[in-house]
């Protein structure tokens, strides 16, 4: 019970409160307006200009912080507030997916290794949950065993997946925040507003990473026949 607590309570409750600490402070800096009431768009069209970047498409998509910059389609997505917005939260989450494309276009390896990951991790996503209930219902051996196994490295491939997702979001931001000064966008005395933002939006990576990682531990506890 006590590893079981350890390995998917906790994390859990981590993921709970990064997605949490990522709503309120967002709620909070996209009502702060930036003084050169720059939109999102325009932020993020600069900061891939300053980088010879003009062949990217901004197009502006539904829902709140469903921003993602997509390199197959050379596209970059931003959600409505952060698209038409002006506040310190849209500029800050709009710089962030510039960064990304900044990132793309210098080959930044730990994101070739993230986009080479893809193909594998949707197919983890998609299986490792079924393998794990089957394999578990069925019990450790046997089938259920091999079930469990093939759960176990779906998992793994999730891990590294978002492992390596780490240092390209971290990357982004530290992209993100540079340009948005360098380039006059947002004034030093604003950066908290932008900084909290991103911060707080990185926890949630971390806490999906910690969540995936304990998980995988749990089950090969149970594969080893460790349970306590």
């Amino acid at each position: 019970m006590t590893i079981w607590i350890i390995l998917i309570i906790i994390p859990m409750l981590f993921g709970l409160y990064a997605q949490m600490r990522v709503m309120s402070t967002y709620k909070k800096n996209v009502q702060i307006p930036s003084r050169g009431r720059i939109s999102g768009r325009e932020a993020a069209a600069a900061v891939m200009e300053s980088a010879g970047i003009r062949d990217i498409q901004i197009v502006r998509v539904a829902g709140q912080l469903t921003d993602h910059y997509d390199p197959s389609k050379r596209r970059l997505a931003l959600s409505e507030h952060n698209y038409d917005g002006t506040s310190l939260a849209a500029l800050g989450v709009a710089a962030h997916e510039a960064g990304h494309a900044i990132q793309d276009k210098v080959g930044y390896g730990m994101m070739r290794i993230r986009q080479t990951l893809v193909p594998a991790t949707q197919i983890s996503a998609g299986a490792s949950q079924f393998l794990i209930i089957a394999g578990i219902l069925l019990g450790a051996k046997g089938l259920g065993g091999i079930f469990l196994t093939i759960g176990a490295v779906a998992l793994a491939v999730i891990c590294v997946f978002q492992l390596v997702t780490l240092p390209v979001e971290f990357d982004a931001s530290r992209r993100a925040k540079a340009q948005l000064v360098n380039l006059g966008i947002v004034g030093r005395d604003e950066m908290k507003g932008v900084n909290d933002t991103l911060d707080a939006a990185a926890l949630t990576y971390v806490a999906a990473f910690v969540a995936s990682l304990g998980s995988l531990l749990h089950i090969l506890m149970i594969l080893t026949g460790r349970r306590d």
